[in-house]
């Protein structure tokens, strides 16, 4: 396949490098220090979201440097020692990180992505990492509610005229694709990542002709084996079916080609594809799919197939390419421990009267728990790094806001969801391919109760603490109110 690469460490806000050249300056700049990147609140008040981007990030990172344009660059803005851009030259990533897979479902308040590193290093990576995983994983989560709505119907993303930016509509497509979409027109992603790229015709195809027959009777001649005919130019009943009718018999049943489509891009969906579904049959065409498109989501998908409309695929775009309705994922990146002289971790919190803005401390992983006879998730567990779960052992959940709430789990099996990515710098964790990841994706969707995967007033799935880290950061809490 062909690769995208690009130098992009330049690609970042400008107060990582001023805080870059802050730590080294007081000499805080190999301090190891630990950061969580997680969000806040699940897109559209669902109940879950998709993690995805990752694959991009390791990417970065393994091409992270800064050139000698770039060190000349910063040299001019006037405000970096020498001596931290000559340590600029050799900069590289010698850290670790741990990351949930891509494809994953995941809930608010776990670290999808745990580094540590040296202060400038973990400092630094901040904005490429929140950009690819606050738009990836925001498109993955839109398109896993589309193609849910679809119940088993082809849906096509359709977005790349109306994302922002090449890169939206690039790796937009990709992380559709991991969400659940069938294929894409977006042709780079196809060539670059494998997604399918598909198409049907213009409305100004149809337009260039004297006739919509003709145009018809042309594309079916030369797209045989691929004919999806746009019926709504002019009259979708009054004439785009009659002449879809036409050209299909006389160009493709006399070559025995039975597979074909129309599409419909506006009007009363339910109605036409009713209609159209009826006059399709009357005329043996049986196996001729109905496409249809027009600034589709989810509750649209689901209301037209709620309705009995006749479609058999959906193409969606800019509802679904700029996530529309709730275009902000709102993933961050918190300092949450650091390392002293002799190793020991000492955690760290961030305050804030926003409730929801409290961090959580100290160096964590994430278990989620299943249970052994429904194969369903119950709820995740953010425990201390050295922490183990016995789940051959009841286990005690309890919320960590109304800690009154409590659950005892029997019949579990405990599983941690971070790999680890990256040892010293060097990346140990095989990315899988996209098909891998799209196929990890639906069965983790399967694993969710149908009261979680909702579109509306969803069961409130619980990310808890253990009773070690609830400690610590409810006594850290406590400490902070006398200062």
């Amino acid at each position: 396949m062909k690769q995208l690469s690009r130098n992009l460490t330049m690609l970042c806000d400008f107060y990582e490098l001023t805080m870059g050249n802050g730590y080294f300056a007081s000499g805080m700049g190999d301090k190891i220090v630990y950061f969580d990147l997680y969000y806040r609140d699940n897109p559209d008040n669902g109940g879950y979201a998709i993690a995805a981007g990752l694959e991009q990030i390791v990417e970065y990172i393994n091409t992270l440097h800064f050139d000698a344009e770039d060190i000349e660059f910063l040299r001019g803005k006037g405000c970096f020692s020498e001596e931290f851009l000559e340590y600029l030259r050799t900069f590289r990533f010698t850290g670790d990180m741990w990351a949930i897979p891509e494809g994953t479902v995941v809930f608010p308040g776990e670290p999808l992505i745990t580094v540590r590193a040296r202060a400038i290093e973990a400092q630094f990576i901040e904005t490429y990492m929140l950009m690819m995983i606050n738009h990836q994983s925001l498109i993955a989560t839109k398109a896993s509610r589309m193609t849910r709505a679809a119940k088993g119907r082809v849906i096509s993303e359709f977005g790349s005229r109306r994302a922002q930016g090449a890169d939206a509509a690039i790796l937009g497509a990709r992380a559709a694709y991991i969400g659940g979409c069938n294929a894409t027109a977006c042709t780079i992603t196809d060539e670059v990542y494998g997604v399918p790229a598909t198409g049907t015709m213009a409305h100004s195809w149809v337009q260039m002709f004297d006739d919509e027959y003709t145009a018809f009777k042309t594309y079916c001649e030369i797209y045989p084996n691929n004919a999806t005919l746009l019926i709504d130019t002019y009259n979708v009943l009054e004439s785009g079916v009659p002449n879809a009718i036409r050209a299909f018999r006389e160009v493709l049943l006399p070559k025995g080609i039975t597979k074909c489509g129309v599409r419909i891009d506006s009007g009363d969906i339910t109605y036409l594809t009713k209609k159209v579904r009826a006059m399709l049959n009357e005329a043996g065409l049986t196996e001729c799919k109905i496409i249809v498109s027009n600034s589709l989501d989810e509750y649209i998908i689901r209301e037209l197939i709620r309705q009995g409309a006749e479609i058999d695929g959906f193409g969606v775009g800019e509802r679904l390419i700029t996530a529309k309705s709730d275009p902000v994922f709102g993933a961050v990146y918190k300092l949450c421990a650091v390392e002293n002289e002799e190793g020991k971790i000492l955690p760290k919190i961030k305050i804030s009267e926003n409730v929801g803005k409290i961090t959580t401390p100290h160096y964590k992983k994430v278990y989620r728990l299943y249970g052994r006879e429904s194969g369903k998730a119950e709820a995740d567990l953010l425990c201390l790094y050295d922490e183990v779960v016995d789940d051959s052992q009841p286990y005690e959940l309890f919320d960590p806001e109304h800690t009154w709430k409590r659950k005892m789990l029997t019949n579990y099996i405990a599983k941690p969801l971070h790999v680890q990515v990256f040892k010293s710098g060097e990346q140990v964790y095989e990315l899988p391919c996209l098909e891998e990841v799209r196929a990890h994706c639906a069965r983790d969707i399967e694993s969710m109760w149908d009261e979680v995967r909702r579109f509306s007033n969803p069961h409130n799935y619980y990310v808890d603490l253990s009773q070690k880290l609830w400690d610590i950061k409810h006594n850290m809490l406590q400490a902070r109110k006398g200062k």
